[in-house]
This record gives C-alpha cells, sequence and structure tokens, in this order.
C-alpha cells in the first residue's frame, strides 16, 4: 500500500511537471527569450549595398563598373538577337510597356505615379543602346525595376536590339 502511495505521488509530480512543460513549450505562457537576430541591424534585400572593393572586377565583366559611362552594343543585331529579345521583352518588359511598346501594357492603367514610357517614341530611340542597357539593367528610381537580376548581360543586350524594331514598327 505504501508502495502504491509512493508510485501515485510520484506520477502526480511527473504529471505537474510536464504540464508546466508544455505550458511553456505550446506558448500559452510566453517568456521572451533575448536573441541575436533582434538586436542587430536589419536590411531589405540590396538596400545600402557595399561598395565593390577596390581594384576588382564585377562578376557581369567590365560592363557592371560604376563611372564608365554607356556601353558600347557587343552584340550584332542578327535575327537570332531580336528573336531572343522579342521572347525576352514579352516576357518581363510587355506587361507594363505593352507588346507594341507604345506604354500601353495590361497592368499600365494600375500605375498612378509614373506611366511605362514608350519605347517607340524618339525621345527613346534617341538614346544611345548602352543608355538604353543601363536603365534596363538598373531600372529607373521609383518608376521601373532593375533587370539586371533578372536577365544575364547578353540576354539585356538582346533586349536592346530588338527595342530598335520597335522604331520601324511604328
Amino acid at each position: 500500500m505504501r508502495l502504491l502511495k509512493q508510485l501515485v505521488v510520484v506520477f502526480a509530480v511527473l504529471g505537474i511537471l510536464g504540464a508546466v512543460l508544455l505550458t511553456f513549450t505550446f506558448d500559452v505562457v510566453k517568456i521572451d527569450w533575448p536573441v541575436f537576430m533582434e538586436i542587430q541591424p536589419a536590411f531589405k534585400q540590396m538596400e545600402n549595398p557595399l561598395p565593390p572593393p577596390e581594384r576588382s572586377i564585377p562578376v557581369e565583366g567590365a560592363i557592371a563598373i560604376p563611372g564608365m559611362g554607356a556601353p558600347e552594343n557587343p552584340t550584332v543585331a542578327d535575327e537570332a538577337s531580336i528573336a531572343r529579345g522579342a521572347e525576352l521583352y514579352s516576357l518581363h518588359c510587355q506587361m507594363c510597356h505593352g507588346a507594341a511598346g507604345d506604354g500601353n501594357g495590361t497592368i499600365a492603367p494600375f500605375l498612378i505615379k509614373f506611366k511605362p514610357a514608350n519605347l517607340t517614341s524618339d525621345v527613346v530611340q534617341s538614346k544611345s543602346d548602352g543608355s538604353m542597357f543601363l536603365t534596363i539593367s538598373n531600372g529607373l528610381d521609383g518608376r521601373m525595376p532593375a533587370l539586371n537580376e533578372n536577365l544575364t548581360v547578353s540576354e539585356r543586350w538582346d533586349v536592346v536590339n530588338f527595342l530598335r524594331t520597335l522604331k520601324a514598327a511604328e
């Protein structure tokens, strides 16, 4: 009989301890443990990126060195390049700039502050290939997203070559 009472007491104590532990594991009683993730500074993606180290060459090559001006188009505007550019344009640009490049894409009516540029206009077509490339690469602050992470360097040049054909189709 005495052994039975001791077993009941032991199991009761273990049950109470188990209940207390379960209370903390299921956040019934929340204890805020300090963690290092909460006290370190947080940054959004690409917010205040560090400058490249001195005398380093970017992964994309010399095309991406800041302050070097507009680069020259190394891609020949042949049928293959223009076809690749048309396909990439339809995937990445057409929703804003429209199929004809006139700035009337499917989401253009929802852009309130700034409407997409008319890529067939003389203002856009008078820009150099390098200037168009840099705009596609870096975007326009608050107006157009940068596509340098979506498109490789050669794909961006293909899009530039395709944009040159939009003037002729006007």
